[in-house]
């Protein structure tokens, strides 16, 4: 049953703060299309991440890494139009703001005047701070994202818990606090250990989402294509699955394949 109505409040980068303030979880999911995105927010989602994680379940690649700008947007604006009530955020793909600050403001006005999304996420710290003060500096919202970063994965070479030893942890720690003072609405923290996250949360005044980070932190992530069950190959540790959509769904298409081949469909009633 659908919780929302026209006078529930949108969701905003303050609302999330007055959030975390009190205390209130904050749920996080992915949508890469309309018919998802309006799914998604009438079931009273807080954030839709239109995440380059479309790379992996939309696309069929083994990484995010080729999902292109032009890509990113016009799924974006496709889930924009299904959404009133969610804060909508962008990933910035590979290659759109890491280098180059100027580059990655071009293409951070590029996604917020196409889309009408809410806010951009970003994956790094001090390597990519000057981007994110650039775009913040155009009055444009960020989201960081820290701990595992799927975008550089070629560098890491798995997908391996990060931050267990205690340079990479003190560094995440300094990254999330570089990200908060300069102005970031918010972080995403992907598999590192739990008792890292939590104290992130506990120390940043800016909520703090996780994926494989424990419950100490200040809402939650999933991949919607994973947490339905629309996928099967992908079974980490801090996956839970809600449902099982492939198993429905292959059940109804092989029944209307059956009803096809004997005929039975269209029935009378179904013809004009």
């Amino acid at each position: 049953m659908s919780i929302h109505n026209e006078n529930i409040r949108r969701v905003t980068t303050q609302r999330l703060m007055e959030m975390k303030k009190r205390g209130e979880k904050i749920s996080m999911l992915t949508a890469y299309d309309y018919t998802m995105g309006n799914i998604v927010d009438n079931a009273g989602i807080d954030i839709i991440l239109v995440g380059d994680s479309a790379s992996n379940v939309m696309c069929g690649h083994t990484t995010t890494l080729p999902i292109t700008l032009d890509q990113m947007i016009f799924l974006a604006k496709s889930v924009v139009r299904g959404v009133k009530r969610a804060l909508v955020v962008v990933d910035m793909p590979f290659g759109s703001y890491q280098g180059n600050s100027k580059e990655a403001l071009a293409s951070a006005i590029r996604i917020m005047k196409e889309t009408h999304c809410d806010c951009l996420k970003l994956e790094g710290g001090e390597e990519i701070i000057e981007s994110v003060k650039r775009i913040l500096s155009a009055g444009i919202p960020v989201m960081g994202h820290l701990g595992l970063m799927p975008q550089s994965i070629n560098k890491y070479g798995s997908y391996t818990v990060r931050a267990q030893k205690e340079a990479e942890a003190e560094k995440l720690m300094r990254d999330a606090h570089l990200l908060e003072e300069a102005g970031c609405s918010g972080i995403v923290l992907e598999k590192i250990p739990a008792k890292l996250a939590k104290q992130v949360a506990s120390e940043l005044t800016i909520p703090v989402i996780g994926i494989g980070a424990g419950n100490g932190v200040d809402g939650q992530v999933l991949v919607l294509h994973d947490m339905i069950g629309l996928t099967q190959d992908f079974s980490p540790r801090f996956l839970r699955r809600y449902a099982n959509l492939q198993e429905i769904m292959n059940e109804a298409i092989e029944h209307y394949v059956a009803d096809v081949k004997s005929g039975d469909f269209p029935s009378d009633m179904e013809q004009y």
